[in-house]
């Protein structure tokens, strides 16, 4: 299939235009996939082939913010293990059951819970700008954690569309983080949920080599612009941006439902 495939100056440039994109926005608040997806399919290759290069590119985008996050102490530690076990978990079964049944239920589930997520952080002032985690027990935490990457790990597989933004809302509402910790922690699980999808994607040949590598690269400089800005900026960069993805996901549910 891949020596079928070719593709004009054009096409390509646009591509990793939109993959840096897409990698700027993820790892600010999440939801870059609602751009660098789209952006592989515009290519005109299979709808397979294009989910799994994606994947691929998304895969070590999120691999160098969560190390980003990570080198300037921005993640909660104690998370990581548990969170990583229940994403990849979450995950492979989120992708089984996919093959299953239809995703039309979470489409409109979504659609109502998308608009209530966006009205709470917009008019809650204070969200994500203090890390009040420490009124927490720390074994609320580690099991907190754990459902939420269970929980949007099986998103992920199943469905997928903002699940960074989602965690990152867990992490900040649920376990009161402040929005940079919550995104840093939101990067070590969607890293692993993208790793356990991707080799499922490669598995089955379903990556397009010649393209998805360069989009890489591309991929990996927009996250680390993009998660450099949100540890710098914090709240301030990513409360709005968070806003702008939710928003974004809303008009693309609906536009598919």
């Amino acid at each position: 299939m891949e020596e079928l495939l070719t593709f004009d100056t054009y096409t390509m440039i646009q591509l990793f235009a939109l993959i840096f994109l897409g990698g700027l926005i993820d790892s600010i608040a999440g939801g870059g996939g609602l751009i660098s997806l789209p952006a592989y399919i515009l290519t005109g290759m299979p709808m397979h082939m294009a989910l799994g290069s994606n994947k691929f590119s998304s895969a070590f985008g999120t691999t160098i913010s969560a190390i980003n996050f990570l080198r300037n102490k921005k993640v909660y530690v104690k998370a990581i293990p548990i969170s990583a076990v229940c994403a990849l978990s979450g995950s492979a079964l989120g992708a089984y059951v996919a093959l299953l049944v239809s995703d039309e239920v979470l489409r409109w589930i979504l659609i109502a819970v998308v608009p209530v997520v966006a009205v709470f952080v917009l008019i809650k002032k204070d969200f994500g700008k203090e890390d009040r985690s420490h009124t927490l027990h720390t074994r609320t935490i580690l099991l907190g954690a754990g459902a939420a990457a269970l929980g949007l790990g099986f998103y992920d597989g199943f469905f997928g569309p903002g699940t960074g933004t989602f965690l990152i809302f867990i992490f900040t509402l649920a376990l009161r983080f402040d929005l940079v910790t919550a995104n840093g922690n939101a990067k070590i699980i969607n890293m692993c949920s993208n790793i356990g999808s991707l080799v499922t994607f490669i598995a089955n040949g379903q990556v397009l080599w010649a393209l998805a590598v360069p989009a890489a690269v591309f991929g990996i400089a927009g996250n680390l612009v993009g998660s450099t800005v949100a540890i710098r900026r914090g709240a301030k960069i990513i409360k709005p941006v968070l806003v702008v993805v939710l928003g974004i996901l809303l008009i693309n549910i609906i536009i598919t439902a």
